[in-house]
């Protein structure tokens, strides 16, 4: 499914360095149509750099980014959002004063005349959310009155206003409850069915494994493998990330099939003290 899904964005060599750290070294990604890639990787290993240089907020020092087959730059915000990439970070920059409409259209407001035009940006906000089957007690209401669950769909909505092609999320569920995370996993499978590209970035790989059809994995700043969600255990990727084929996942495993904690062969606490 993702091999034929044609490619939205791609990434040829790039690379990034803040004075002496190297960010990233000659990574390369593709991000196609209906097609969550989730970006995982331990703390420092170029996640957040990665999509800021897709988003236009760092400027690349070498490589090439292809749009649609084309070459592009990719040097501001503005670049990328011209382009059909639209980010959502994780503070979600949303406005607890202003209610969901004024959210939405925040710097892009519908004017008639010289005044807003409250009931196109209103009835434009309804058809959204109805679109994306999200549920929320009023489009009138103060953002800062909704859950942390219905405030990160907000803002998911709020970058599709423009249409994009290739939504970036940075940790969208983080430090949400069960309930909530399933209302935007739910979003995001939703994302995919209208023919949006998606980066996914998380560190639980519970999400991970709910919503995305294959995960690249950053490791030191460099590409450590690119695995399809339906071949690829867990364990195979935990061990990309961190660089060990020994890890939690892989000893969790072994306890399950050999119902025990130690190593096969291993032998147990009495027979040493024999």
């Amino acid at each position: 499914m993702t091999a034929a899904a044609p490619t939205l964005l791609a990434l040829r060599g790039v690379s990034k360095r803040f004075g002496a750290v190297q960010a990233l070294s000659d990574v390369d990604l593709e991000l196609r149509s209906g097609v969550v890639t989730a970006l995982v990787g331990d703390n420092g290993a170029g996640k957040s750099t990665l999509i800021k240089t897709i988003a236009g907020v760092h400027a690349a020092d070498t490589g090439v980014f292809e749009w649609k087959g084309r070459p592009v730059r990719i040097n501001r915000p503005h670049d990328a959002q011209d382009l059909g990439i639209a980010t959502v970070y994780q503070d979600l920059a949303l406005c607890d004063n202003l209610d969901v409409v004024a959210n939405l259209f925040l710097g892009r407001e519908t004017v008639h005349g010289v005044a807003l035009d409250e009931v196109e940006m209103e009835r434009r906000s309804r058809e959204l959310l109805d679109t994306l089957s999200i549920r929320i007690p009023s489009v009138r209401i103060p953002v800062a009155s909704l859950s942390g669950g219905q405030r990160q769909v907000v803002a998911i909505a709020r970058a599709l206003i423009g249409d994009p092609d290739l939504v970036i999320l940075d940790e969208p569920t983080a430090a949400l409850g069960v309930e909530q995370t399933a209302q935007v996993l739910d979003l995001v499978e939703r994302l995919r069915e209208r023919g949006h590209g998606v980066i996914l970035i998380s560190h639980n790989m519970a999400d991970v494994q709910a919503v995305a059809d294959e995960v690249a994995v950053l490791r030191l700043g460099r590409n450590n493998g690119l695995f399809d969600m339906e071949t690829t255990s867990q364990e195979k990727i935990v061990s990309a990330i961190t660089g060990a084929t020994d890890n939690a996942v892989s000893r969790r495993r072994h306890r399950r099939h050999h119902g025990t904690g130690r190593p096969a062969g291993g032998a147990s606490g009495t027979e040493d003290a024999r």
